[in-house]
C-alpha cells in the first residue's frame, strides 16, 4: 500500500483546532520540523501537544507556543524554553508534567491496545494526586491511562512507501514509541526510499504503524548545547 503523499500540508490533513497531538524528538534531536511549519501555516490553534519536550523559543514545537496554538503541554522537561516557562508560570498555558519513563509506557500502552498499565513511578509525589493507588506484593503502584490521541507526527532518517521507518541514532527517542500510539500517524523522513531497500532486520518502526509518509526538506539539526574547550 503505496502511503506516500506530497509533504506537510498534505500530511496534516485532518487536523483541526483543539485536538491532540503526539510529537516525537527529544530535546532538538528527531524533531519533525516539516509538519510543525505546516501546522503555523495552516494556524490550527487550542492543541495539546504530547511530547517529552517542546523544542526552544524559536525551534521545534516553541514555534507553536510562540504563535500561541497551543493551550497544554504533556511533557516531561520544561527547561531551555524561556516561552514555555514565562507561559506556564503565567497560567497562559496548561503544563502536565510526567515522569519520561511514564511518558514512554503510556505510549507503549497506547501501542500495544492496553488501556492502563501501572507504575511505581510518582508515587508519593504531586504525580500521584488523584489517581489510583494498588499494592502489588507490598509496593504501591499508580494507574496511568494509556494516552489518547488522533494523530501522531514524527521524524525517520529513512522510509518507504509503505511507512517503514529507520531512525538513525539518538533520533531514535520517542519517535518510535510514538509512531506506534497515535490512531493516524505522520512519518517525515530525511530520505524516502525504494519498497525493499531497507534491510527488514535494520527496520525500527514497521509500516503497519504508519498511515502518511513524506519526504521533508532543509532540515537544521541543530545542537541544543554547544560546549567547548578554552584555546590553550
Amino acid at each position: 500500500m503505496n502511503k506516500i503523499v506530497a509533504n506537510a500540508d498534505e500530511a496534516i490533513r485532518g487536523i483541526e483546532d483543539g485536538m491532540t497531538l503526539m510529537v516525537g524528538g527529544f530535546g532538538l534531536c528527531g524533531i519533525p520540523e516539516n509538519c510543525i511549519a505546516a501546522l503555523i501555516r495552516k494556524g490550527v490553534k487550542s492543541l495539546t501537544c504530547i511530547s517529552n519536550n517542546a523544542g526552544v523559543d524559536d525551534f521545534g514545537l516553541g514555534l507553536l507556543l510562540q504563535a500561541r496554538l497551543i493551550k497544554k503541554m504533556i511533557s516531561s522537561y520544561v527547561g531551555e524554553n524561556a516561552e514555555f516557562e514565562r507561559q506556564m508560570l503565567s497560567g497562559e498555558l496548561e503544563v502536565e508534567l510526567i515522569p519520561q519513563g511514564t511518558l514512554a509506557t503510556r505510549c507503549l500502552a497506547a501501542g500495544y491496545g492496553m488501556p492502563a498499565v501501572f507504575t511505581p513511578a510518582g508515587v508519593g509525589t504531586e504525580v500521584a494526586e488523584g489517581k489510583e493507588v494498588r499494592v502489588f506484593n507490598g509496593k504501591e503502584y499508580l494507574l496511568e491511562y494509556a494516552f489518547d490521541a488522533p494523530f501522531a507526527i514524527v521524524k525517520a532518517w529513512k522510509g518507504d512507501a509503505h511507512g517503514n521507518l529507520v531512525f538513525h541514532e539518538t533520533a531514535r527517542n520517542f519517535n518510535p514509541l510514538m509512531a506506534m500510539a497515535g490512531k493516524i500517524t505522520i512519518a517525515e523522513v530525511e530520505e524516502l526510499v525504494p519498497v525493499g531497500s531497507l534491510d527488514p532486520d535494520h527496520i525500527h518502526t514497521p509500516g503497519i504503524y504508519v498511515h502518511r509518509i513524506f519526504q521533508g526538506e532543509r532540515y537544521e539539526k541543530r545542537i541544543e548545547q554547544r560546549t567547548v574547550r578554552k584555546p590553550s
